[in-house]
């Protein structure tokens, strides 16, 4: 690493962090002050989160937001490949340590507290910061195989992680909840198609825009074109198809827990109809969930109604 000393390494090993002992309490203090400081669509440990949890869930969103921070905010400081792939190989060691009850910072020793209670699988965290990896060196995919292996390593984990920490260890609801992370990352990818080309990213395999006469110079024009529109509508219902078919664990699963995924699957649901009204455009404006399709989700989640 070089002598760079800037926010992101301080996350790391700063004198803050390596000089003090951290008590178990305080270091889920830690993580629940990083997660409240990020705004995010569903606030993670929401009030449908029961208080006992809440404090595994900061640990967990406090791991993987540091490490996705290295991959993404650190390009943003202007940080090169390098470093920041070291930070997240970095992070990797701590984690194999946390694992190995060598815990030396606030997450991991938060981390490690919640991995051993619910018997959390360190390969689901080794996968997310695999994905992580690769968004610091992947530009863009050549199939459709090669994009939803990169959704089983971001998304996937985090939905296997929430229903074990609620004690769903059945391998169904599981595959259930991988439809559904992976259609959430998909619609989150197609209602930032115009933000990720900014950033140098092309979530659409090439074998679709061939398929539908393009290719990624067409995105430079930032112009919905007939075969684009065309484009989206298909990867529109590639990505809805996956979300029902997760649909049924919204009802397999009960309680609050149940009302959240609720709650997520109607979000999601939600922009991918939103892409659709705006005919596919994403490029003249980005979809997005309003204040008044947030008091609609959160109604038809605690009726039901999905």
């Amino acid at each position: 690493m070089s002598a760079t000393t800037g926010r992101l390494s301080l996350a790391i090993d700063g004198d803050k962090i390596t000089s003090r002992r951290w008590t178990t309490d305080d270091a889920y203090g830690y993580c629940e002050t990083l997660a409240r400081a990020h705004y995010e669509n569903f606030p993670v440990g929401s009030f449908l989160v029961p208080r006992k949890l809440r404090k595994h869930f900061y640990s967990i969103y406090a791991f993987a937001r540091i490490a996705d921070d290295f991959a993404d905010e650190g390009y943003g400081e202007g940080y090169g490949e390098e470093e920041r792939l070291e930070w997240i190989a970095r992070w990797l060691e701590k984690l194999r340590a946390s694992f190995a009850g060598q815990a030396d910072h606030p997450v991991f020793i938060a981390l490690a507290h919640t991995t051993a209670q619910f018997d959390l699988p360190r390969s689901l965290f080794e996968d997310l910061l695999s994905a992580f990896s690769q968004d610091v060196t992947c530009r863009g995919y050549e199939t459709v195989a090669d994009l939803m292996d990169y959704c089983r390593r971001s998304a996937d984990p985090i939905g296997r992680l929430l229903l074990l920490l609620f004690g769903y260890k059945d391998e169904e609801m599981h595959r259930w909840s991988d439809c559904i992370c992976t259609g959430l990352q998909l619609a989150n990818h197609w209602q930032d198609v115009a933000v990720d080309w900014q950033k140098g990213r092309v979530y659409l395999p090439q074998v679709d825009l061939a398929k539908f006469g393009l290719t990624t110079a067409d995105l430079d024009r930032g112009i919905a074109t007939g075969g684009f529109r065309r484009l989206m509508e298909f990867e529109v219902a590639r990505a809805r198809q996956l979300m029902i078919n997760g649909k049924p664990l919204c009802a397999a699963v009960g309680g609050r827990l149940g009302l959240e995924l609720r709650a997520i699957w109607l979000g999601g649901m939600k922009i991918l109809e939103r892409i659709q009204k705006n005919e596919y455009d994403v490029f003249l404006r980005r979809p997005t969930i309003t204040s008044a399709d947030k008091f609609g989700i959160l109604y038809r989640s605690m009726t039901g109604r999905l």
